[in-house]
């Protein structure tokens, strides 16, 4: 009898051919046995020699299918009555389920040949896709990952893709939402009444969109609007009437070359942009004055996109210029993923719609990153990335089923079990109801998947956090533990988590600066630099807290923050006498100033701030950018960083912060940026030199820190790291400096990270491993 083993293979190794691959390398080697997919992923019975098992297994990990990952391989010699003659793949076992759910993935190159090849049956069809590609968690409500546990489960196959879908050698061999025009889903234009447009529905809706209309199209995760990128009255319309008047918007083109015209594009970015995730890339714009200036305004960057579906290949190949393509929804409500529900919500922004019948189940963003120094940095991790798995970190492991419910702002929820943690897609901003809606849906759905139940729950301990709420309402439903986490805490175990550190190798100094945090003091943080481990932390240094009058209002109307950082640094009647003639004292001197006095006086919704994004804000304000009000998040911060000429680096001094006592200071910072306004200094000059000092004086106080502390390894988190000059500043200073940086690349320095910090220090503390503080 042949020596038998059983393997068994974890990972991302379902729905991505995983079993023909087996399959194939058995043959090959002549090995007998079978393979299946079970609960914890794909097992193995091997009959043959050891030496050529061990071939397999290692033709195995060198060769994965695309889509693939193997996490660990367990292999046992076993005992069988049984000999094979073949090796043959058997169904799967549905049990307990361990194993992961594939991202939703661009089309790969030999399904693109296939919709361009005329002689192919698929020519042409929108909806062409293969074990190497194609939507999966879009379209999945639960596991195992079979056809008739998707929204493909209405279409039935016709003869010719049911040989495909059972044979082994065939790429396409339990693709779950393989189809052809014959038997799969189909396209409709209508307009907004609902009528059919007569015609082949790619044709004309890029005749459409050259005429200057909007339409909405029913993407893989969700509906989408465009509109011709170059025609400034339909871009004009477009945000007039989706109510979005400021921020940027995505863009499409139909290859790395077209974007080009418009944008410099290092090799790292088009590997980026053409990698199976496809997201949206940001990228440095060239002098091209071709494009809308409405589509990015006030900014130096542009958010360009490949098609990442059949649809917007066959859509891009008949335009010869990129197009807008941004989320299908009203300002702050989420993507729309239903036909009826769009042809409602959408009616009012879109011309038309172009919809198909396969049901979208679970709504997806289109993913965001952008390169830095050749490396990627996500700003928001959705299609392309989620739900893929993240190892917990060296040292660790999984104590417990964890359920750790993240932020309010770019929401993302996690859960830990088997030693990996599955972070959700980006949900939103939970302000908004529909998009809690949509976290609730999400929740239920990855409990579904995963077979998930919390045993631990984790939340941020901001009392008002809809997201905190849940957690602890349901921890006490259900009767298990809830631990509350300071949100910079997260930020800083999440970048370290990020960055594979072990739990044994100690602190790092956490600099995390953001907008705000709820903090110990019950004041909001958002400028703090922590000696912190994955449980504990010591807060070491932070800015000065000044009042935030109005609370909210003091974000939505950046003014309120020049006034009180003026007046929290300064004597203001003195500042108004020396400053008179100051176009800003003039206007600050129309606002209600008497009123907010009292406000920060009784501390009556003025709640005391060390954030530095809110410092952002009141610079911009002072130098006129968003003074009176922002549209979106971080407007006021983005515009200001757009002014920054690097060129005056090293040609102009930095504006000076001060470290005393363990607080940072922006008192001399203001007392230079006043003589530059009052000089005639213009915005660029203001703008670079902030940057510096800013860079300069978290630089300082890392250094310090670190030869206090002894401490030699610095984290970066926080959404102001997303700027990328006060990112590269700080960085390259760092390095220079001997110190070791981690930041953020799988998941983002935003609050869409901060679920991983959490499920980590939740699991370490449930491990007790001891704290550092």
């Amino acid at each position: 009898m042949n020596h038998s083993e059983q393997i068994r293979i974890k990972g991302l190794v379902q729905g991505v051919g995983f079993r023909p691959t087996v399959w194939q390398a058995a043959q090959q080697l002549g090995i007998h046995g079978e393979v299946r997919n079970d609960g914890a992923g794909v097992v193995i019975i091997a009959q043959s020699s050891p030496d050529l098992i061990d071939r397999l297994l290692a033709d195995l990990s060198n060769n994965q299918p695309p889509l693939a990952r193997i996490d660990k391989i367990e292999r046992e010699t076993i005992h069988t009555d049984i000999n094979f003659d073949v090796f043959s793949i058997e169904q799967s076992i549905s049990n307990e389920v361990r194993t992961g759910i594939v991202a939703d993935s661009a089309t790969c190159k030999a399904c693109l040949e296939d919709i361009n090849d005329n002689d192919n049956r698929r020519n042409g069809y929108a909806f062409t896709n293969c074990t190497n590609c194609g939507p999966r968690l879009s379209i999945v409500e639960d596991i195992p990952y079979d056809r008739c546990k998707t929204s493909m489960a209405r279409f039935t196959q016709c003869p010719d893709c049911q040989r495909e879908y059972e044979n082994p050698a065939d790429r396409r061999f339990h693709a779950q939402p393989n189809a052809c025009p014959a038997c799969g889903p189909q396209l409709s234009l209508s307009d907004t009444a609902g009528k059919l447009i007569e015609g082949d529905p790619i044709v004309e809706t890029v005749n459409l969109i050259k005429q200057g209309y909007i339409i909405a199209i029913k993407g893989v995760g969700g509906f989408q609007l465009a509109c011709d990128a170059t025609n400034s009255a339909a871009v004009a319309t477009l945000r007039s009437r989706k109510h979005r008047p400021d921020k940027a918007l995505a863009l499409m083109a139909a290859s790395v070359s077209q974007i080009k015209q418009y944008c410099v594009v290092s090799d790292d970015e088009k590997a980026l942009l053409t990698s199976s995730c496809a997201p949206i890339v940001l990228l440095d714009k060239t002098d091209s004055t071709v494009l809308s200036r409405l589509i990015a305004p006030r900014q130096n960057s542009l958010g360009f996109m490949l098609p990442n579906s059949p649809l917007h290949h066959l859509l891009m190949q008949h335009l010869s210029s990129p197009i807008v393509l941004t989320s299908g929804n009203r300002s702050e409500e989420p993507q729309c993923i239903d036909n009826d529900e769009a042809l409602a919500r959408l009616d009012s922004i879109t011309d038309f719609f172009l919809t198909n019948n396969r049901d979208i189940l679970n709504r997806i963003d289109d993913s965001v990153a952008r390169v830095i120094d050749n490396q990627t940095h996500l700003l928001r991790r959705a299609r392309g990335y989620a739900p893929l798995s993240l190892n917990v970190p060296p040292g660790m492991k999984a104590a417990a089923n964890i359920l750790a419910c993240g932020g309010e702002l770019k929401n993302t929820f996690a859960i830990v079990r088997d030693d990996n943690i599955t972070l959700s897609q980006h949900i939103g901003n939970l302000e908004n109801l529909s998009t809690y809606e949509d976290y609730l849906h999400n929740l239920a759905l990855y409990k579904k998947l995963f077979q998930f139940e919390p045993e631990y729950i984790a939340v941020d301990k901001h009392p008002e956090y809809l997201s905190s709420k849940y957690g602890r309402t349901l921890a006490e439903k259900i009767g298990i533990p809830c631990l509350e986490i300071q949100h910079h805490h997260a930020h800083i175990a999440a970048c370290m988590a990020d960055n594979g550190w072990s739990v044994d190798r100690g602190p790092v100094i956490g600099i995390a600066l953001d907008g705000l945090g709820y903090g110990d003091d019950n004041s909001i943080w958002g400028g703090e630099f922590l000696i912190a481990d994955y449980v504990g932390y010591d807060r070491f240094a932070h800015f000065t807290p000044v009042p935030m009058p109005g609370g909210t209002q003091s974000i939505l109307q950046p003014w309120r923050n020049t006034y009180a950082q003026l007046s929290h640094h300064f004597d203001w009647s003195s500042l108004v006498d020396q400053y008179a003639d100051l176009e800003l004292i003039r206007y600050l001197g129309h606002k209600p100033l008497a009123t907010l006095d009292k406000m920060i006086l009784g501390g009556l919704n003025t709640p005391m701030t060390s954030s530095c994004g809110r410092l952002f804000d009141a610079v911009a304000a002072a130098v006129g950018i968003c003074r009176d009000n922002i549209s979106y998040e971080g407007q006021a911060a983005i515009e200001l960083e757009s002014y920054v000429n690097p060129d005056l680096f090293g040609q102009i001094s930095p504006y000076k912060f001060e470290l005393v006592d363990s607080e940072i200071s922006a008192g001399s910072m203001w007392q230079q940026l006043l003589k530059d306004v009052a000089s005639g200094a213009n915005v660029s000059t203001i703008a670079t030199r902030f940057h510096m000092g800013l860079a300069n004086i978290i630089v300082q106080t890392a250094i310090q820190i670190s030869q206090l502390k002894g401490i030699n390894t610095i984290a970066l988190s926080g959404g102001v790291f997303q700027n990328k000059t006060l990112f590269k500043l700080c960085f390259e200073a760092l390095v220079k400096n001997r110190l070791s940086v981690l930041f953020h690349r799988q998941v983002p320095a935003n609050d869409g990270g901060l679920s991983l910090g959490q499920a980590i220090i939740a699991n370490v503390t449930l491990n007790n491993r001891g704290s550092c503080v």
